[in-house]
């Protein structure tokens, strides 16, 4: 049995950081049901959690219920009062840094998505308006560096990997390293984590100066993927809708490796933007890849993305498989493509203003059940729509799995049930099971029990009949 190790703290700002307001505090200790309290407390435990190998939001707040955090301000400063922190945040009684700076990030994200949002967005349509909010966040928390030429790669892919794909994903990150590139990702664990560490011998070979390892994450999805240890530039955005967001508007290419429902779903995202007409001579570089023996994996989600959004999706990226230095090649080619681009059209290098993103990928969704019985999983339909309809089921699916209001609503009122047209279903099943037989839906995969069911509209028009 494992001994859990508390701490007390006292925590400062290693820089200066604006005073709080007597207001602000006020909103981060109210323990009402309006008040910021109960997020703040989750995203800090989060924070100082790093490094878990945990998935469970529910798991994280139960093992650490006696934990509590206070501000105080001090000498006209912040600081930051701990109670039972996790022990495994500090080193001979001191903080670890990174887990300072992430905590602080926490106090400034919060508090500025609160106070900020509508600054500076009227005259907007709705789309402009979020656009402009995701600018203003990043701005905000320093994200973008004017006057650099694109250089900044995503990587998106799973927290529940195996060994040998771990290890292709710093693999990778080395590969790109060697290139100069900087790295953003989801900031957690397995294919969040493995181009960082790959990356940081890289950059340290090549004498890199302030190498970035950027991670940008939301509130709902936090306590579940905590920050790895590598990110030094942390973000958290309102939602996950803004989150994507300001994946494909800071960065300039994307490499995807194996994953579950939530990669599934940062793919459409993607896709179903660059689908749109819109974005069809918009330069955008994105590789699928993983070690030999992934070919299966991506095979599936290829024949899933042809059957439902159609073949001319899969003109939009590139499959590589066992080839990490084919892969840097490829994207450098690709974000010089990118940098031709916008100074042809005049584009900043450090936000994709020019990219359209429809309203649809930017509207929060909440998947409750009623919400997901409702999306439209059906052809007849534009390929982006179809996309961002099916980017909510997976998105949803992630709820049930980790998040904490969708693993509650799974348990009061059973798995969320999916309906659309017999192909796009089939498709569908086919993708999650392959996800669940390959245990990519969670870390502690041997308890996992999907949070979903899958039906087509012909069965439910025998149901009708029957009755």
């Amino acid at each position: 049995m494992i001994t859990e190790y508390f701490i007390n703290a006292s925590v400062t700002p290693l820089e200066s950081m604006d005073t709080l307001s007597p207001h602000e505090v006020e909103k981060l200790q109210d323990m009402s049901q309006g008040g910021l309290y109960r997020l703040f407390r989750q995203c800090c435990l989060a924070v100082l959690n790093t490094g878990s190998e945990l998935d469970s939001t529910r798991t994280v707040l139960h093992r650490f219920r006696e934990f509590d955090i206070r501000i105080k301000t001090k000498h006209r400063g912040v600081q930051l009062e701990l109670i039972n922190a996790p022990a495994s945040a500090f080193v001979d009684g001191q903080l670890i840094q990174g887990i300072r700076e992430h905590l602080f990030t926490v106090l400034r994200d919060l508090l500025y998505v609160g106070d900020e949002l509508d600054q500076g967005s009227a005259g907007l349509n709705a789309s402009g308006r979020i656009t402009n909010t995701v600018f203003h966040i990043l701005r905000h928390a320093a994200a973008m560096k004017p006057h650099v030429e694109p250089s900044l790669v995503v990587c998106w892919g799973g927290h529940s990997i195996q060994r040998d794909e771990y290890d292709y994903t710093k693999t990778v990150g080395y590969e790109l390293g060697l290139r100069s590139f900087d790295i953003c990702t989801g900031c957690g664990p397995g294919a969040m984590k493995g181009p960082m560490k790959g990356a940081t011998i890289a950059h340290a070979k090549q004498r890199k100066h302030n190498p970035r390892y950027i991670g940008l994450t939301e509130p709902g999805i936090i306590a579940a993927e905590s920050p790895n240890p590598i990110v030094n530039e942390l973000v958290i955005l309102p939602d996950i809708e803004k989150r994507l967001e300001a994946f494909v508007r800071l960065g300039h290419g994307i490499i995807v490796f194996p994953g579950g429902a939530g990669t599934a779903e940062e793919i459409l995202y993607m896709l179903g933007i660059l689908l749109h007409p819109q974005n069809q001579n918009v330069p955008f570089p994105l590789i699928f890849t993983g070690p030999k023996g992934s070919e299966a994996y991506f095979e599936t989600v290829d024949r899933f993305i042809k059957a439902t959004i159609g073949a001319r999706a899969a003109q939009r990226y590139e499959i590589i498989v066992g080839d990490p230095h084919d892969v840097a090649v490829k994207m450098k080619a690709g974000l010089e493509s990118v940098l031709a681009y916008r100074n042809q059209t005049d584009e900043s290098y450090h936000y994709n203003w020019q990219l359209h993103i429809p309203h649809e990928f930017q509207q929060p969704f909440e998947p409750t059940h009623k919400e997901m019985a409702q999306l439209n999983l059906r052809k007849g339909q534009p390929d982006y729509i179809l996309a961002a309809q099916l980017r909510k089921a997976l998105s949803g699916i992630v709820a049930g799995n980790v998040k904490e209001p969708g693993v509650l609503a799974i348990e009061q009122y059973g798995p969320f049930e999916l309906t659309g047209d017999k192909d796009i279903m089939h498709s569908l099943d086919e993708l999650l099971s392959s996800f669940v037989e390959q245990k990519r839906m969670k870390i502690n995969h041997e308890e996992y029990e999907p949070c979903y069911r899958i039906v087509n509209d012909e069965i439910v028009e025998k149901s009708k009949d029957v009755i």
